[in-house]
């Protein structure tokens, strides 16, 4: 597995298929072989060079400790080593959740490096804990509650994240929740950023109607996922890959 390096930490990657370079970025409690292990990478290989990420703090990258190891800017530069390790000038960008934020921010403070931008369920308008607060709320708790403790027993439901967070780093993974929950929204910096966005959520993710009034409102694209909730969205890959290809495919190629 490739090591890029940014700010003193390992940042590891996969690579395969040949063409146009897709960079794929998972979410929290994910890695980049999450992608192929739900069918997304198998479905891009054939036309796109598929450049799956291990965010800092899970699967095979460093895992440090420090929050601010996990600040925005850090997670851009991550993705800005990611590509120039791989000879990737410019890329699609392809992120989910934790994922998507990012992509925000990458499209957000190097739009240069941007074919175009593929986002699933992340608001750009008020970031992380629009969708939180309405979780605790739904379920009847205090609104003081450790939010990263639902986050985590909701993706160990998963036997794949269950797996990698058993064999993950407890501190690391804490520290990159900090960071993340604290994160605002970027949908200023990105209503002006001039990158081709894709914006889609299930239908019964809190955000659903946050992505989908920032896409109406600056003329991205946006689908919904019918009947889905946060984790269905992205376990829907057979409804989402016939939306997000030929959005590739447009964006991709010119």
């Amino acid at each position: 597995m490739p090591l890029a390096r940014s700010n003193g930490f390992k940042i590891a990657y996969e690579v395969s298929g040949d063409g146009p370079p897709v960079v794929l970025h998972p979410g929290m409690f994910q890695d980049g072989a999450h992608w192929a292990h739900r069918g997304y990478t198998a479905a891009l290989t054939g036309a796109y060079t598929v450049i799956a990420i291990d965010p800092l703090g899970l699967g095979s990258s460093d895992a440090p400790h420090e929050i601010g190891a996990y600040a925005l800017e850090r997670r851009v530069d991550c993705v800005m080593a990611v590509l120039d390790d791989a000879g990737a000038e410019r890329a699609a960008f392809w992120g989910y959740s934790l994922g998507a934020m990012t992509g925000y921010a990458v499209a957000a403070y190097a739009p240069e490096r941007l074919t175009c931008l593929v986002a699933g369920a992340f608001d750009p308008m008020d970031g992380f804990r629009s969708a939180v607060d309405q979780a605790i709320q739904a379920l009847g708790l205090p609104a003081d509650v450790d939010a990263y403790e639902i986050m985590k027993r909701g993706a160990y439901t998963d036997p794949y994240q269950a797996a990698l967070i058993d064999g993950g780093d407890l501190a690391a993974f804490r520290a990159n929740y900090d960071a993340f929950s604290r994160e605002p929204g970027l949908h200023t910096e990105l209503a002006t950023a001039g990158v081709a966005i894709l914006m889609y959520a299930g239908t019964t993710d809190p955000w659903h109607e946050p992505m989908r009034a920032f896409a109406t409102g600056t003329g991205s694209g946006f689908f919904s996922v019918s009947g889905a909730d946060h984790k269905a969205g992205w376990d829907s890959s057979a409804d989402v890959l016939p939306q997000v290809l030929p959005f590739l495919g447009a964006h991709t190629r010119t």
